[in-house]
């Protein structure tokens, strides 16, 4: 099966902080394999500007440099990069000065969309969204796109929109996270909401409880020191966690519209119940013993603070108070160095009310589990009868849809969610965008959870790298007659 390609309109992308890492991984080899796809008009173009004084030919060469480590061989197409990188262009620019903005003006063309990609630190926002509107480079039809964090708190969530706001209507305004850009995220709601079968379940009738795991088997040594000043809370479940209980948890929108969708999911966020102390376990990875070399590190090593309580791993019994899910748990897990690389939405649905097989016959509850790395799909598992002669004894077997063996590995090319979210913002489509009143919505639950561990004086507690996180985290479904799904590629 050959994915539908279709073309978004010429434009004039500028990719703030184009010589960054973000930049070299992400953003412009996701622009570069668009282009391949046919997805990207040849008359299009790609402005990187940065602080680096370099000529075009020089942000040319360095864009090939990261093409060539960060694009899979199989895509790197020579002839097509050559025409690739004669699409992009630099600016030598000073965010908080006059310097090269007048040059970044000269290169914009009318008639085509122009995007704004904000990969710099969020303190330049302001100044950045002021220049565009000085230098008349930005109008009322122009799009900008900003990278997490999206502030630390509710305080700096709504300065930070509020700057954004003296110069950008909402509509123009694309807040990323590449998690709601994944196909999986999205195929959850069409699983949701285009097939009879699942959605007349979706309640607190049929469903006993909901886990959500992000689990990493890295640590934050490189990064410690910016981590250190974020922790699990603010660095994966106040924005990307956040977002998949949303999706999970929503009502059905009444169109597949932008705003009708957000809307639903900012009724979620709302409906969120505070979270007390002892539905909440925070962890610290401890050191690897007599292993040697980085990998070994603790958290506290890792980050250079041994006094550090920040959580490199979180888990959250999480309520939703509306009629849909009242009495529904969903758990959230997420941390790092743990037993392997895995995301996994999993929906555990309710025994049958009466079974006319007996205790011992091997009978398990159903269990949607929709996986978003690696191997993106979905897996439904259902009872039949066990075979051979041996009586009435059940097994549990998978319903299983791996995405890539489905719709056929060779035919069927997954974008990257950084390919595929950076085209909507061309086509002026902010459905897998967060609004400003998401932002601050979870934030607002956010902040009182972080407040009060940090009042209590919590210490994380520690586990052992591998593992699968503390063994208070197994309590917090023990207590309610559960278990964690085992955490596995």
């Amino acid at each position: 099966m050959v994915s539908r390609v279709i073309p978004v309109d010429p434009f004039d992308l500028v990719v703030f902080g184009g010589t960054g890492d973000l930049a070299k991984r992400k953003i412009l080899p996701g622009l570069y394999i668009r282009f391949l796809a046919g997805q990207m008009p040849a008359e299009s173009r790609i402005i990187g500007a940065a602080r680096a004084e370099l000529t075009d030919e020089g942000f040319r060469a360095l864009v090939a440099a990261a093409l060539s480590e960060f694009v899979a061989k199989d895509k790197q197409d020579a002839a097509v990069i050559t025409q690739f990188l004669g699409r992009l262009h630099y600016v030598a620019i000073d965010a908080t000065g006059e310097g090269g903005w007048p040059q970044l003006a000269s290169l914009m063309r009318t008639g085509v969309v122009r995007a704004f990609y904000f990969s710099v630190a969020p303190t330049l926002f302001g100044d950045l969204a002021e220049r565009l509107h000085a230098h008349d480079i930005a109008d009322e039809h122009s799009r900008i796109v900003v990278e997490k964090p999206f502030g630390r708190d509710l305080a700096s969530a709504r300065a930070l929109n509020a700057v954004l706001a003296e110069h950008f209507h909402e509509s123009q305004i694309y807040r990323i996270d590449h998690y709601l850009g994944k196909e999986t995220v999205q195929n959850l709601m069409a699983v949701r909401f285009a097939n009879i079968l699942f959605e007349p379940l979706w309640n607190a009738q049929y469903v006993d409880h909901v886990q959500i795991t992000v689990a990493e088997t890295v640590g934050v040594n490189g990064r410690g020191a910016y981590y250190d000043k974020s922790g699990a809370m603010r660095d994966m479940v106040q924005n990307h966690m956040m977002q998949l209980l949303c999706l999970i948890a929503m009502e059905p929108p009444y169109k597949f519209d932008p705003d009708a969708v957000r809307d639903e999911k900012l009724k979620v966020i709302r409906a969120l119940e505070p979270v007390p102390a002892e539905d909440i376990v925070r962890g610290q990875y401890r050191g690897a013993g007599r292993k040697d070399g980085p990998e070994a590190a603790s958290y506290l090593e890792d980050c250079g603070n041994p006094q550090s309580r920040t959580e490199s791993y979180l888990a959250l019994k999480v309520r939703v108070a509306n009629w849909r899910w009242q009495g529904t748990s969903f758990y959230l897990r997420t941390g790092k160095k743990l037993r392997a690389r895995t995301s996994e939405i999993a929906i555990i649905f309710k025994e049958a009310p009466h079974s006319i097989f007996g205790e011992d016959e091997g009978w398990k509850a159903n269990v949607l589990a929709i996986r978003l790395q690696p191997n993106e799909g979905m897996n439904l598992t259902v009872m039949i009868k066990e075979p051979g002669p041996g009586g009435m004894r059940l097994t549990e077997v998978p319903l299983d849809m791996s995405f890539a063996e489905a719709l056929g590995e060779e035919g069927m090319d997954i974008p990257d969610a950084y390919e595929r979210l950076i085209m909507d913002v061309i086509r002026g489509n902010q459905t897998l965008f967060m609004r400003g009143d998401e932002v601050e919505a979870a934030w607002a639950w956010t902040d009182p959870i972080i407040e009060g561990w940090e009042a209590r004086g919590d210490k994380p507690r520690g586990y052992d790298p591998g593992s699968s996180g503390p063994e208070d985290a197994l309590m917090l479904l023990h207590r309610d007659g559960r278990r964690w799904r085992e955490i596995r590629e």
